[in-house]
């Protein structure tokens, strides 16, 4: 019983992308203490995984995304916009952070109401 409630689709895309954030805040936490140091590249969450984890929600293979690990990468997108080569722009990471804690908590709703009902299960009670 307690199998089908943590290998639904929901909890674990979920749980995936709950890594992706933690580690997405950790490189935000970087690149901001990085922004007055020449030649720092702005570092971001592998673009791979997002997509690599939609194929396999898409075909249904969730099974294979358990090997699937979010990781750092230099962002190729972002633009020098100082003469020493750093490609932060405070603005943005500030923007980025705020996204990123609002992913951050709805995916820990997620989460936290699969376990809320595996205890609703085992206890018979809400709360």
């Amino acid at each position: 019983m307690v199998n089908p409630i943590f290998q639904s689709d929901n909890y674990q895309i979920a749980r995936k992308l709950l890594d992706a954030t933690a580690l997405r805040q950790e490189a935000i936490a970087a690149n901001i203490a990085n922004a007055e140091t020449p030649g720092y590249r702005r570092m971001d969450i592998n673009p791979d995984f997002t997509e690599q984890l939609k194929a396999s929600a898409n075909l249904g293979d969730l099974n294979r995304s358990a090997q699937l690990r979010p990781n750092l990468v230099e962002d190729t997108h972002a633009r020098t916009v100082r003469p020493d080569g750093n490609t932060v722009e405070i603005e943005h990471e500030l923007l980025a952070m705020n996204r990123n804690s609002v992913e951050f908590e709805f995916l820990t709703e997620v989460v936290s109401r699969n376990i809320k009902q595996l205890k609703m299960a085992i206890t018979g009670r809400s709360v």
